[in-house]
């Protein structure tokens, strides 16, 4: 490995995943590109990592942040993980993507710096390992409204154009994208090391896991148990958020779940327009297993995978194993009840539980299916109290629901003002529409023309503003026959 120093930048890596066994990496630097060229620098996240924006944009920055350099103190590798992908077990890695290291913050936090498009590894399994302009701003432009919403989320620091194109279907230009996460480790790298791995690397990789996201969790009792409790809780919140704004993962494979309860691998993403729980975006998942109203139930899932591989952890008799594992999944599906319950209590404006709240939330739902409503627009109307000219406002049934809610909100002891304020700070006023996305993307790839992605971007950052600025990125598409789809972008 060649080191080399950016004076400035502020690079400050330790790399512990890479003094785990090589059983669970290949050490790899970067490929280099043949003109590497800055399109987006994530200047706050920078500074939140203690980076040097200027220094970044200088040609030794961007040379690092395109994988043609490696900055002092950067242990390159690529993670090993498997997973299962629509249902079938595979062995899978990084096939494109280089572990740079993890950079230590001002405040001591440490984030995983990831290359994305970097080049082939020993994982790529016949790719190329690398990556197109368009993909890569997808995951920038999501990843960042996601946490403009409040939603856990890795971070794109910055998106840099190659000078060379890739084949897919047609030649692409290509890019390099530099994600940060709490870190990297998947259910998928579980399940890696329960397969193919011993006991032992198994034991390791739970100790490693505890020790960086779950360091409360001392040596008493079954710390194993509890690390699985605390996935399932993370996760329950999370996937409850998803389904608060409308969004739609697409790909959630085993290997794209995250053990530090991030929203984590933004591929055939996409956020619901028309309420329906049957939504699916991803042009390969053809029997809808990934379906918006399905994510709870994935996620329950996926979690099983979770427990199967930790089963040898839990306890040495695999029927007690069992049956501890199984008394924790079961608590996932109230957790998750419970959290999008209250979130919907807060769209609504409502302070405190009634026993009818969950009747009445799934009421309007109905309405808004039956109505083919859209799913943000709805809540920002209820929200600004400025019903819209379509058929859900208009119906008698909406005029009822109406009453009922009303009743609801008036047995609170909270004035008005305070529900309206809460409605604001729980409702949207704006997401990454689908078809504005696709207009930047399609501006930045087939021109090379990112102002319109910055547009889209300034819009994003606060989604609760309810500003003028916003209302044209509140406005629906136009009325199209054919569905909307996302893909991959391998």
């Amino acid at each position: 490995m060649t080191e080399n120093k950016t004076p400035g930048a502020g690079w400050n890596f330790d790399n512990s995943y890479a003094r785990l066994p090589g059983f669970f990496h290949s050490m790899q630097s970067p490929a280099p590109v043949r003109a590497p060229e800055l399109v987006v620098l994530n200047e706050p996240l920078a500074a939140s990592l203690g980076l040097d924006a200027e220094a970044l944009k200088s040609g030794e920055g961007v040379a690092e942040l395109a994988g043609n350099r490696v900055p002092e103190g950067a242990e390159p590798l690529a993670q090993a993980y498997a997973g299962h992908q629509f249902g079938y077990f595979t062995m899978l890695g990084d096939g494109r993507a280089l572990l740079l290291g993890e950079q230590i913050a001002p405040g001591g936090e440490r984030f995983d710096i990831q290359l994305k498009g970097s080049g082939r590894t020993p994982y790529s399994r016949g790719g190329d390992g690398r990556a197109a302009v368009g993909p890569m701003l997808r995951e920038y432009v999501i990843s960042e409204a996601m946490n403009a919403l409040g939603i856990p989320t890795t971070r794109s620091l910055a998106v840099i154009a190659t000078g060379q194109g890739i084949q897919r279907e047609k030649e692409l230009p290509g890019a390099v994208l530099t994600r940060v996460a709490a870190s990297h480790l998947r259910v998928g790298t579980f399940q890696y090391a329960a397969n193919f791995g011993t006991e032992e690397d198994l034991r390791t990789l739970a100790d490693y896991a505890l020790e960086r996201h779950f360091p409360e969790i001392g040596g008493e009792g079954n710390r194993y148990l509890s690390l699985l409790r605390e996935v399932i809780r993370r996760q329950a919140a999370l996937i409850a958020k998803w389904q608060l704004v409308g969004f739609i993962h697409g790909v959630m494979n085993t290997d794209n779940m995250a053990i530090s309860g991030e929203t984590i691998d933004y591929g055939p993403c996409a956020f619901m327009d028309v309420y329906d729980p049957a939504t699916v975006f991803s042009s390969i998942d053809r029997q809808g297993r990934y379906a918006y109203g399905r994510q709870p139930y994935i996620g329950a899932w996926n979690l099983a995978r979770l427990a199967e591989a930790l089963l040898p952890l839990l306890d040495a008799d695999q029927d007690r194993a069992v049956k501890l594992a199984e008394g924790e999944l079961e608590a996932f599906g109230q957790q998750f009840q419970r959290n999008w319950l209250a979130g919907m209590r807060a769209k609504l404006g409502l302070f405190g539980e009634e026993e009818q709240d969950e009747p009445l939330v799934a009421a309007l739902l109905d309405l808004m299916q039956r109505n083919r409503a859209d799913y943000t627009n709805t809540f920002r109307a209820l929200t600004l109290d400025q019903p819209e000219d379509n058929g859900l406002f208009a119906s008698e049934e909406f005029a009822e629901w109406r009453k009922r809610w009303e009743e609801r909100r008036g047995r609170g002891q909270e004035s008005e003002e305070a529900s309206r304020r809460l409605m604001r700070e729980s409702n949207p006023a704006v997401i990454p529409r689908n078809h504005r996305v696709e207009e930047a993307l399609e501006a930045a790839s087939e021109r090379e023309d990112f102002s319109v992605m910055h547009r889209l971007l300034a819009a994003l950052a606060d989604p609760y503003a309810y500003s003028p600025e916003q209302e044209e990125y509140a406005a629906l598409p136009e009325a199209c026959d054919v569905p909307y789809r996302t893909f991959c972008g391998t």
